[in-house]
């Protein structure tokens, strides 16, 4: 009998075991998406319990202790944090066949030791336990990615951030982790949400520059993309709910943003038009900038509209939608490989069912030099299970390349979330190792062994820092440690 989370856990074959053993285990991580506050990994101020690391903005668990019946109170209200550690303890028995029970038990057994299944029965003794050592050194946020091997972490930014804390992060000497921030455009995109012009407003101050015009708009987003650059930013993220393009001159877009400042209604077509320009004329800043441009597509959000007005968005009310992407998506790539502008790209869908279609669209765009230029980017939020990881790595191998594939992000506000890289990274293995076992590829450890290394960590670090030429703003893309030196124009980000 296999027991739970032993050390083959998900590993299908001894191909897999070897391969795990050999290249999997000991790989540090690229973590190019994440929602971890910058501020926090600066301060690196202990947790006073395991509930403020666990479940602290944790809408994964949220919604699944709503699922399991248990009162709002013990979730998001009042309720004390043990009662809320104990909801979750009583809802984790019954998540057999979710990631979340996987996780769970890996997050508790790496970064506490504790290898017992939580329950009602071992709630409070787990409890004080994650409490005590919470309180030790060696259990503080830097601590936890300096055990997990994070190399690089990508955080998620408004434009009208300061981005005081990645600038002190950078100044630090003594955190070995390269925090570098990624450009999240929504106030700029959204033109129909209510909090448009308060953005604006935001974006003139912190930019400098007095928008009055669309143009003064367009000249404070470069402004901020250029500060991004300058903080080490080299990626830009976008929530895209649904994925409509349709060809827009600057001419309309500017009408339509002075009929938004103006506070005149918008049509829907108005809203998608906006949104169309926009983006294309932020990826094409990008594509100057030699930017991963990244885009989530395909969530449906906050449909529980009680309960957004009761405890805000974000709060695990979504779910995947289910509109038509392919055409829209292929226009937009278009309109800027048309142009010369198209930035390299990961594309993410919510609903598996457009597995075939992102997977077929990154074979559209290419260019020499560059493997892999777009990107079907991994299994993410309702898809990041086995069955998910498997069929989006499977669809991609059937009609691309799994070899430059850049991998699995933690997508996460969690500290402790870096167990997800081990496990997505046992599914790669166990992948290939069934391969191997059924003849459907050469049993040769060493270069699977590579790709393996590949899939997990150097593919990833490859995309997102190496630049044609070399980078022009003074950093270096090497995995060094420490905080690089040099200065001239030719250098770039280091992995520290």
């Amino acid at each position: 009998m296999v027991s739970f989370l032993a050390d083959h856990f998900l590993l299908s074959s001894q191909t897999a075991i070897s391969l795990y053993d050999k290249a999997a285990k000991d790989l540090p991580i690229f973590d190019f998406h994440c929602h971890l506050d910058p501020k926090e990994i600066w301060e690196n101020k202990p947790y006073k319990n395991i509930t403020q690391l666990w479940l602290g903005g944790n809408h994964y668990k949220w919604r699944l202790m709503r699922m399991h019946g248990m009162d709002e109170e013990r979730i998001t209200g009042s309720a004390s944090d043990w009662e809320k550690f104990s909801a979750w303890a009583e809802t984790v028995p019954h998540l057999i066949g979710n990631p979340l029970y996987h996780w769970s038990h890996m997050e508790l057994k790496m970064y506490f030791d504790i290898d017992k299944p939580l329950s009602p029965a071992t709630a409070e003794e787990i409890w004080k336990e994650c409490n005590e050592k919470l309180q030790q050194p060696g259990c503080y946020p830097r601590d936890f990615i300096q055990k997990s091997k994070v190399m690089f972490v990508g955080t998620t930014d408004d434009p009208v951030s300061d981005l005081r804390y990645h600038q002190l992060l950078a100044e630090d000497e003594t955190f070995q982790t390269t925090v570098v921030p990624t450009f999240r455009p929504d106030g700029a995109l959204f033109i129909e949400r209510p909090a448009f012009s308060t953005w604006i407003t935001k974006l003139s101050d912190v930019s400098a520059i007095k928008i009055t015009s669309f143009t003064d708009f367009l000249a404070g987003l470069r402004q901020r993309i250029n500060f991004f650059h300058e903080q080490g930013g080299r990626a830009s993220d976008h929530d895209v709910q649904k994925m409509v393009y349709l060809e827009t001159t600057k001419e309309e877009a500017e009408a339509i943003f002075t009929k938004r400042m103006n506070d005149e209604a918008l049509t829907e077509q108005d809203i998608l038009r906006y949104r169309s320009f926009l983006l294309k004329e932020l990826g094409k800043m990008y594509a100057e900038k030699e930017w991963v441009m990244q885009l989530h597509i395909g969530a449906m959000r906050n449909n529980n509209t009680p309960m957004k007005e009761k405890i805000g968005p974000d709060a695990g009310f979504d779910s995947p939608g289910d509109g038509d992407i392919a055409e829209g998506l292929s226009r937009f790539l278009d309109a800027l490989e048309t142009e010369e502008s198209l930035p390299r790209t990961v594309l993410f869908n919510l609903n598996p069912k457009d597995n075939p279609v992102l997977a077929g669209m990154t074979g559209n765009f290419s260019e020499a030099g560059v493997p892999g230029k777009i990107q079907f980017g991994s299994a993410w939020w309702f898809n990041d299970h086995i069955d998910g990881m498997e069929q989006q790595m499977k669809t991609l191998a059937n009609v691309g390349m799994l070899s430059h594939f850049i991998g699995m992000l933690t997508d996460s506000r969690s500290f402790i979330s870096y167990v997800r890289h081990d496990y997505f990274r046992r599914i790669v293995c166990s992948i290939l190792g069934e391969w191997v076992e059924q003849g459907k590829a050469v049993n040769d450890l060493d270069f699977l062994s590579q790709m393996v290394r590949n899939i997990g960590y150097e593919n990833a670090k490859r995309f997102f820092l190496d630049r044609k030429g070399g980078n022009k703003n003074g950093h270096s893309a090497g995995t060094s440690q420490g905080h690089s030196n040099t200065t001239n124009d030719e250098s770039e980000t280091a992995v520290r």
